[in-house]
């Protein structure tokens, strides 16, 4: 019987995704869990805005701050535990510096566009109002990806960076051999255990 008679295909090789698929699908899947916790932050914004707009005597900015203030502690539990749980969990004190730093100033890039509108257009009715918030948390948002991402939530890592670094500290030692393994020590694997057997 001639090749293929058995009426199988051949199952083509498996393709790997190239470093920069890669990256790309890591950043779609990080910007989806951003989103996700971003959008529950945007109601409890509005949400808290609204609240505090109608149930006190506060001006329309100053609510916006207490809100944009609720929202960020909203936020920073979500994406510590939830976007970016994977990322270094050390310095923590240092990572609630660079966040409160950050959050203050998206919360005067989202409150600043709210405060020109209602005091530089007079745009200041209740739908007007809502508009303005939710461009400003736009617009804030697109700061606060980048900003978290690249200097609060630092990545850890990739193990193949911490075993080239390895190997670049030991001249001897290949990139892809284990310390311990005999190489660069001029001593096959396992010579020194041989060795101590004779002399026994």
């Amino acid at each position: 019987m001639g090749r293929g008679s058995s009426g199988c295909p051949p199952t083509p090789p498996a393709v790997s995704r190239g470093p920069v698929r890669q990256r790309i699908d890591r950043l779609v899947r990080e910007a989806a869990k951003f989103g996700a916790v971003g959008g529950a932050g945007l109601l409890v914004n509005l949400l808290v805005f609204n609240l505090v707009r109608h149930t006190t005597d506060l001006q329309v900015v100053r609510a916006s701050v207490v809100a944009t203030v609720v929202a960020i502690v909203f936020n920073y539990l979500g994406f510590r535990y939830f976007t970016y749980r994977d990322r270094d969990k050390g310095g923590r004190t240092k990572e609630m510096t660079l966040f409160l730093l950050f959050s203050a100033a998206g919360l005067v890039i989202e409150n600043g566009v709210l405060y020109t509108a209602t005091y530089g257009f007079g745009w200041d009715s209740p739908l007007q109002s809502n508009v303005f918030k939710f461009l400003g948390i736009g617009i804030a948002t697109l700061f606060r990806f980048w900003s978290y991402r690249t200097w609060v939530f630092r990545a850890l890592p990739a193990r193949e960076t911490v075993t080239r670094a390895e190997s670049f500290l030991e001249p001897g030692r290949p990139a892809g051999a284990r310390p311990g393994d005999g190489h660069g020590t001029g001593r096959r694997p396992g010579a020194g255990r041989v060795g101590a057997g004779r002399r026994q």
